[in-house]
């Protein structure tokens, strides 16, 4: 019989309460994406704008996905690593869990880049690559440490740096709309393709900047109350976010001329100067920019770590991963950080478009935990576990879309991403192997106080069978279980 845990309601400052469960959504969605993204949707034109509002739809559908799919499956940490492994069996969470981290750190990598663009509005404003690679790599370990501190300390940082960043980027696509000059838009496409093919590719580089909207889930035995608390950050996170992204690339592109905005690495301080001339108001700008950058960061590299902290307690990671230091998955943080310092330092000596590259990478990767939280939402719902009736036809349709959009996603991402990509997501294959290997001779590596195929925390697991739904009953407040109709 499966096990379900009630939701805990601690008062200590240990678990996330919905304001920073929110917030750590929409630090984490809006980080130096946003700031960076309209350079790299300049190539293709207005139509990226159409893009981004059709991936806003996608967006939106999986953070439905991601809130029903929470709602289920109680307070389970892990979030798309958990939802395949109870759908779809072991080697589809292994494959989550190491898609998702790869995904995780290489978009630490993408964010970090995009923030040092910023940090060169003020030094090494030439731009010199070592000293942009010293920049990065000091914007990667300073989360670290904030992190090392405690969730108590994480959670008042991630609210402060969320609504620290959220005001300047507000101020600049609600006032912004007042400054626009049509002329700077440009052609409709000038990617010199195709109208679907420029959605397509425009979408993919969109994306990146919605990869977040699951962080409430994978972090849901961080956050109190989890079964009511996520769905409710995670749709919460995702709408603020889209509002923030798809007026603020507007107003940049009515302010920044398309040619000035493909070479601009600081795009929303070009803004700011075209709005007000001279060059203080760009430099605010990137003191945000800078804030945002961090604060995202601070989120990431606390999920970061969860993936592979969950996996390693289902005997899917090496054993070390599970250790924690005030509630945080440090080895996997510092070991994360670690790789996205590699991939940074690589990124600046040996690829030509840093900042798109490697954005590219990181969605095609994060499409597969994606694409397999939709289908486990489809099979949830053919197997009777949702509800009937209209809603159940409501919540197929956002399945469906939602994994549409994520096929969607992986064809736009491009030849190079998708070669590179294909990679990392293939080398899942010798590496559960081996950890299969590993624990079947008793490694010590991994945890051996489960029976091979089973969760190491058997009060976690959640395979052996269907799940009951939890109802909040409105008159009492209470949790109550009922059968699964």
């Amino acid at each position: 019989m499966t096990n379900h845990r009630a939701p805990s309601t601690p008062s200590s400052g240990k678990f996330l309460k919905l304001p920073a469960a929110t917030a750590l959504v929409v630090g984490s969605v809006i980080g130096t994406g946003v700031f960076g993204i309209p350079s790299a949707l300049a190539g293709f034109g207005p139509i990226s704008l159409i893009a981004f509002i059709l991936v806003t739809i996608g967006a939106i559908a999986l953070a439905l996905v991601f809130a029903a799919l929470s709602k289920r499956s109680g307070d389970g940490a892990g979030g798309p690593y958990t939802y395949a492994r109870e759908a779809f069996g072991e080697f589809a969470g292994f494959l989550n869990a190491w898609t998702y981290w790869v995904t995780a750190w290489a978009g630490n990598a993408a964010i970090v880049v995009a923030l040092v663009g910023y940090v060169e509005v003020f030094v090494n404003t030439d731009h010199n690559i070592w000293w942009s690679i010293v920049i990065a790599l000091i914007g990667l370990w300073i989360p670290v440490v904030i992190n090392v501190l405690g969730l108590r300390s994480l959670g008042a940082a991630q609210t402060i740096f969320t609504v620290l960043k959220v005001i300047p980027l507000a101020f600049i696509a609600l006032v912004g709309v007042f400054f626009i000059n049509p002329a700077n838009f440009g052609p409709f496409n000038s990617s010199g393709t195709s109208g679907w093919a420029a959605l397509a590719g425009a979408g993919a580089i969109a994306l990146f900047s919605y990869l977040g909207i699951e962080t409430a889930a994978v972090a849901a035995k961080r956050v109190q109350d989890p079964s009511r608390n996520i769905p409710r950050a995670t749709i919460a996170g995702t709408l603020v976010s889209a509002v923030v992204y798809i007026l603020g690339t507007l107003a940049v592109f009515g302010l920044v001329s398309n040619a000035a905005l493909r070479k601009s690495t600081a795009p929303f301080s070009d803004a700011a100067n075209a709005m007000f001339g001279g060059s203080w108001a760009g430099e605010v700008i990137a003191v945000f920019a800078v804030v945002s950058g961090l604060g995202c960061l601070i989120g990431w590299t606390l999920i970061v770590g969860e993936m592979p902290n969950a996996a390693a307690k289902n005997q899917l990671f090496p054993r070390v991963f599970q250790t924690e230091r005030h509630n945080v998955p440090i080895v996997g943080v510092v070991v994360s950080t670690v790789l996205a310092s590699l991939l940074t330092v690589l990124a600046y000596t040996s690829f030509e478009q840093v900042f798109t590259t490697v954005v590219l990478l990181t969605v095609f990767t994060s499409v597969v935990p994606y694409m397999f939280s939709a289908g486990a939402q489809l099979l949830d719902l053919i197997r009777g576990r949702g509800v009937r009736g209209g809603r159940f036809v409501r919540d197929m349709t956002i399945a469906i879309i939602a994994l549409a959009f994520t096929f969607w996603a992986l064809l736009g991402s491009g030849q190079e991403a998708v070669f590179y990509g294909t990679v990392c997501v293939l080398l899942a294959v010798p590496l559960y192997a081996l950890t299969r290997s590993a624990r079947r001779r008793g490694n010590d590596l991994l945890p051996d106080s489960a029976p091979l195929g089973a969760p190491a925390d058997l009060e976690d697991a959640r395979i052996a069978g269907p799940l009951p739904d939890i109802d909040d009953d409105a008159a009492s407040g209470e949790k109550k279980l009922e059968p699964i109709r």
